[in-house]
């Protein structure tokens, strides 16, 4: 009861999950981004497509048996597609089966037109996007067609992608093309999927930025989760090899090799930057 005098208490949906209290939203979800509306030298070659592989699932189960309200974060997702579309790439929406990619509307920054035009852009698309099976027996044969693999954030990307072994198979193809894998927040939850059938680890060793396990033990202290993390998914990835490039919620992007990830919601702007700039530079050599 106190919880909900003080604004702290999570708030329950209609279909019995929680999405974030009021406090939560007003101090950690703000209306407008900081997108830099940069002016690229547009991409003009074949390689101009981008597999995006969005969640289609909204409810995480935490510890306590609660579920919490999510999906994809919407700036997790959009912030990095305007950057890279500025630079001249396409976009093919896919989720695991094909059903709508499901996305945190309450996180949706309601007063940035630039968020809102692209989401419209492709709303058709991720309602109904290609399904994973569909992508492997139809593209990864013209895998020349592609310039890389996007994977966003938003705590829906720990809901089955990571035991999907089709996003296995994905970003094994991706690897094998040398084709980039660009990942924010809890989207390199994913990466968990090329350890499925005692497979190794596809990035042992390498430099990761992910959003840290620290900060998801604190946020059901102010309603932002109704309970404690199924898993501490930085601790996973690092338990597996990989290196861990932040220990904050913060703006940190990294690049190694042909993995580009962000740590946070606050890392889409730079994450899209880096990923706009390594892309372009890279197709033109």
């Amino acid at each position: 009861m106190l919880k909900k005098i003080l604004g702290l208490a999570p708030k329950l949906e209609a279909d019995g999950s929680y999405s974030p209290s009021k406090f939560a939203l007003k101090t950690g979800v703000p209306d407008k981004t900081d997108f830099e509306n940069i002016s690229y030298q547009k991409y003009k070659g074949k390689k101009s497509k981008i597999l995006v592989i969005c969640t289609e699932e909204k409810n995480l189960k935490m510890k306590n048996g609660k579920y919490f309200s999510t999906g994809n974060h919407p700036v997790e997702s959009l912030l990095p597609m305007l950057h890279l579309r500025n630079a001249g790439f396409e976009f093919e929406i896919a989720t695991p089966t094909g059903k709508p990619a499901i996305f945190e509307m309450w996180a949706f920054p309601k007063k940035d037109e630039q968020v809102k035009a692209i989401y419209n852009e492709h709303k058709a698309n991720f309602e109904k996007p290609i399904k994973l099976s569909d992508f492997i027996g139809n593209s990864f044969d013209q895998p020349d067609s592609y310039a890389a693999v996007y994977i966003p954030g938003g705590h829906g990307a720990m809901i089955g992608i990571p035991e999907d072994q089709n996003v296995g198979k994905i970003l094994r193809w991706a690897h094998k093309n040398n084709l980039f894998t660009i990942s924010i927040c809890h989207g390199p939850g994913a990466f968990l999927s090329t350890t499925l059938g005692n497979q190794a680890f596809l990035y042992k060793d390498y430099n990761i930025a992910v959003f840290p396990d620290s900060v998801d033990e604190k946020t059901p202290m102010i309603g932002y989760l109704p309970g404690k993390m199924p898993y501490g998914l930085s601790e996973k990835l690092k338990s597996l090899g990989a290196n861990l490039m932040n220990s904050k919620m913060d703006k940190t992007v990294c690049l190694d090799r042909k993995l580009i990830t962000g740590a946070s919601p606050l890392a889409s702007n730079e994450l899209g930057k880096l990923a706009a700039k390594t892309l372009l530079e890279e197709l033109k050599s």
